[in-house]
Order: structure tokens, then sequence, then C-alpha cells
């Protein structure tokens, strides 16, 4: 049976069970009252010999009569309770076809339920903010595979494109041509192993540990210190022990992604990259602002998506894959933090990142 038809049948059946408890409650009041004989009165007000059965007599005409309503109650509360049902029942209608079209591949569709707030209302919202987080996770997910195409599409272009040049053109110089696909080889590699990071980053199962947020920031500055030089930009770090809770590996690989990206996107030459660690109340706070180029809010928005370059990443000789700011996102994210981009009056980005405190707090799945 459908949902409508067995509200139905619950609101008849109710109204039948309260209409008879009524006609019994009246049924038994009447006996109660009402003697079960009564004299016969002549016109002379003197008592004859007959008895008058009032209780048979009141139950021959009240029986029909409760039956008679008992009917009408059966009818009234079917039909009755099918136009209730069906007047409930209206907004999961609306819900049941705004699934079918979800189902069908159309997430663009909303419920838009009207009215006043009630527990229907609250499913409709829901499900219309299910839908658009939905919509937007498929957008970005089918913008993120046709820029990791073209990303790794590129490579393999070059390099086919100089082995047919090395094929057909026997007095081309080898070592060039090996040298050149080492450089296109190593870039796509670096291009695959940012986008198995960015796309396992959401299925880690995060083991929370403690971590010095400073003492990641020494590790990185070393490592990178001589892509800095190589850059001609100096490095200056700041900030006292700052505990936090997490994975060491995934938090230093967003020191280091911070960090390499604060360097590369930097002023040509005598540019700076500083440093900073700092413990919150409840939080513990990582950092790195660099000089460069100034950047407006709207470009700002958009370098944590993935393949977002810089203009000034274009002419390096370390152009990256556009993925550091998006795998310091994830990672952020995974770790309960938040990340905000700001960009410097002066030229640059400042980039915070805020962790939780070093607290108790049970693994992440």
């Amino acid at each position: 049976m459908s949902v409508r038809l067995k509200l139905t049948l619950s609101y008849a059946g109710f109204l039948m069970v309260a209409g008879a408890l009524l006609l019994t409650a009246v049924w038994v009041f009447l006996l109660r009252y009402v003697p079960n004989r009564a004299m016969l009165i002549n016109p002379n007000d003197r008592p004859t010999d007959g008895v008058f059965p009032i209780r048979s007599a009141l139950l021959e005409v009240f029986a029909p009569r409760a039956a008679a309503v008992l009917a009408f109650l059966l009818v009234f509360g079917l039909v009755g309770g099918w136009l209730l049902a069906g007047r409930m029942l209206a907004p999961l209608t609306r819900l049941t076809e705004a699934t079918r079209l979800a189902t069908n591949g159309s997430l663009s569709h909303r419920i838009q339920l009207p009215g006043r707030t009630d527990e229907f209302r609250e499913l409709a919202d829901a499900f219309d903010t299910m839908l658009a987080r939905l919509e937007a996770h498929v957008t970005e997910q089918q913008r993120f595979a046709a820029n990791a195409s073209h990303e790794l599409r590129t490579p393999l272009a070059i390099s086919k494109t100089l082995l047919d040049l090395a094929r057909t053109d026997p007095d081309q110089d080898t070592g060039e041509i090996i040298d050149r696909l080492h450089t296109v080889n190593a870039r796509a590699i670096d291009a695959t192993e940012a986008l198995l990071l960015l796309s396992r980053a959401n299925q880690w199962s995060i083991t929370r540990e403690p971590v010095d947020l400073s003492l990641l920031a020494e590790e990185a500055t070393e490592t990178l210190l001589p892509l800095a030089e190589k850059h001609g930009v100096t490095i200056e770090t700041d900030g006292d022990i700052t505990p936090a809770r997490g994975s060491q590996a995934l938090l230093l690989q967003l020191t280091t992604n911070l960090v390499q990206n604060a360097i590369v996107h930097n002023l040509p030459e005598r540019g700076t990259v500083w440093i900073n660690t700092a413990i919150h109340p409840k939080s513990a706070v990582l950092t790195v602002e660099n000089t460069g180029d100034p950047l407006t809010p709207h470009q700002v928005s958009t370098l944590t998506e993935p393949f977002q370059r810089g203009t000034e990443r274009l002419h390096t000789d370390h152009a990256g894959v556009g993925l550091g700011l998006a795998i310091v996102k994830t990672i952020t994210g995974a770790h309960d933090g938040t990340l905000t981009l700001t960009p410097r009056p002066a030229g640059g980005l400042r980039v915070t990142v805020e962790l939780p405190a070093n607290q108790p707090h049970p693994p992440c799945r």
C-alpha cells in the first residue's frame, strides 16, 4: 500500500475508534441515569398496572442511529483522510521528482519549497543545499579532469615532437634532444605526483600527533635554501615553539609548498620571504608572505584552484604544475584548519594557515 493509503486508513480508523468510544460513553451515561422500567401514569395521575421497558425501547432507537453515525464517520474519515494525506504528502512528491531528476544527471534543479518552515521545508532546503554542493563538486571535478588532461598532454606532445624530430633528422644534436626530453619528462612526473597527492588527500586516514610548526618551517627553509639562492630570494623566519596536532608528513608538505611558492612567485631579484609561526589560545598559526608583483583580490581568490598559475610563474624555469596551493588547501581542510590568502599592499602575497592547537583529538578519516 502507498503511504497515502496507509495514512487514509489510519485517519479513518482513528475517527471510527473515537466515534465508537464517544457513542459508548453516551450509552453508558444513559444506562446509568435511565431506569430499566417505569410505571405508566393515567391522565388522573394515578399509576396503572402497566410497566413500560424504557431501556429496551431506548436501545431500539439508539442502536440504528449509532450505526448510521459510525457509517458516516467511516465515509467521512476515508474521504477526508485521503484529501488530507494528499495535501500533507504533496512536498514529498516534489522531493521525489527532484530526486529522479538528480538521478538522471540534472543537478541544476531546485525544489524551493514555499510556505512556512516545518519538517518538510527543512528537508527540502537541506536537499537543495546538497544538490548545490554536489553540482559544484561535479563541475569542479570535470574542470579538474579537463585541466589535468591538458596538463599531462602538453609534455607528452612535446616528447612526441622531439622524438619525431630525432627520427626524421639524423643530423640533430642527440644530446640536446635528450636534455629537453629529460626536462619535459621531469615536469610530467611532477604533475603526475601532484595529481596523485591531491586526489588522495581527501581519502587519507590522518593520525594526529603533536607537531611543532616552527620546526617544520625550519626544515622547509633548509630544504629550499638552494632554490632561494638561485632566485636571489632572502628567507627570514621568526616564531617560537608552535605546537599543533596533525600529520607531520602532510604538514611538512604544506609548509614546503608555501615556502616554494613564495620563492618562485617573487621579484626577479632581491626578493624576500617571511615565515612566522605563532600560538593562539585555541589555534596554531603559520604565516608565509613574500614580495612580488601586486595582486588583485580576484586573482588571489583563484590561486587555490587547481592549475591556476600567477603570471610570474610562466616566465620562470620552475613553472610548477599549478597544484601547490590547491594541495595546501586540501591538507588544511583535512586538518580542520582555515586557509587565508591576502594580497600585500606593496605587492606579493600573505598566506595564513590556522590549525587546531595541540589538544587531544580523535583520528580523522
